[in-house]
């Protein structure tokens, strides 16, 4: 009996979709011979809620753990998107302990208005502050509102959303591809039907979050949220989900990795490019093997395989977009 634990929400356009995402999860589920049974649970959305979301993540961390533990279930598939749906479902999946798979809701295509390429919300912020200065108009930026969010998903730049996507992948608790497939594109629904199919494997060979998200894994994870300028609101969300498993991670170990660690995507809101051209690019697999060197490879994940054999054959299609090691943006982190 498969959960699929849900944070659809219609308050929270970025798991809008996450109805139809679900549907996929249950085809799989099915093919696989498991029975999935699909429930809600408190859904956080940054645009909406007041006075911030951070102050609800724990409480529904806890709507996620007393809904898994107080029903019948051998396995759950989280389904999250906006930022603290990611880690509460994380943090809540690990105090229950029955085996889990993330999957996330995607990035919203890249809009274009004027000839520029924009990304919600690094440039709502931006066009907002170009508003209050008097460089744009209101019919501009009526306009500018009518184009900038161009489908389901989530914010198509780096931000927490985004971020913890990737770090699903890099903590082995998400399939490859999570991290960057547009919310819209049909390979989402293939790998949403996927991680149905592999939850009944997950909960045939009895593979929980524990046996999972280790101390190794979270060290992979602070590597790639370095590599990749990810959210600082990362350092709080790894810490928490670390610490349902009893794993200290101090900050100057985050301070200790960003000394050492290069910053080598070139994404907004710190570089230019949006995440639907970071899935063109090879995405977080790609990333992974470009610097492998910091990583623990033999870090078991969801697929089966290790964190090294899940990016053996990883391509990177655009060095514009993902440096290497030799060539980075930057020497050091980019946290």
């Amino acid at each position: 009996i498969v959960g699929i634990c849900n944070t659809w929400s219609e308050l929270t356009h970025c798991n809008s979709h996450l109805r139809e995402l679900a549907d996929a999860v249950k085809r799989g589920v099915w093919q696989a011979g498991g029975f999935p049974l699909e429930f809600p649970v408190m859904s956080l959305g940054e645009f909406n809620m007041r006075p911030t979301t951070m102050l609800y993540r724990n409480l529904m961390s806890m709507d996620v753990e007393e809904s898994i533990n107080a029903n019948p279930l051998d396995g759950v598939v989280l389904m999250g998107g906006c930022d603290k749906t990611t880690p509460a479902l994380l943090m809540g999946a690990a105090s229950a302990d029955l085996p889990s798979i993330l999957v996330t809701g995607g990035p919203q295509l890249k809009a274009n208005w004027r000839g520029g390429e924009l990304g919600s919300c690094t440039d709502c912020r931006r066009y907002h502050a170009e508003l209050r200065a008097g460089r744009i108009t209101e019919d501009d930026w009526q306009d500018l509102q009518g184009s900038i969010i161009r489908s389901p998903g989530h914010c198509g730049v780096m931000g927490t959303a985004s971020t913890m996507a990737s770090l699903g992948e890099a903590l082995g608790i998400a399939l490859p591809g999570n991290g960057t497939i547009p919310a819209v594109d049909s390979r989402r629904y293939q790998l949403a039907e996927e991680s149905g199919r592999r939850i009944v494997n997950l909960i045939k060979e009895d593979i929980t979050p524990s046996k999972i998200l280790n101390t190794e894994a979270f060290h992979n994870a602070i590597h790639t949220l370095h590599a990749i300028g990810g959210s600082a609101n990362a350092v709080i969300h790894l810490i928490a989900i670390a610490g349902r498993l009893g794993i200290e991670l101090p900050l100057r170990l985050f301070d200790e990795f960003s000394k050492t660690t290069p910053l080598i995507l070139d994404l907004k809101p710190s570089g230019r490019f949006l995440m639907e051209d970071f899935f063109y690019a090879g995405g977080v697999s790609a990333l992974l093997r470009e610097i492998s060197s910091f990583l623990h490879l033999k870090s078991p994940t969801v697929t089966g395989k290790t964190l090294g054999e899940n990016v053996d054959s990883a391509q990177n299609y655009n060095r514009s977009l993902i440096k290497g090691v030799q060539d980075p943006i930057n020497a050091q982190g980019g946290l």
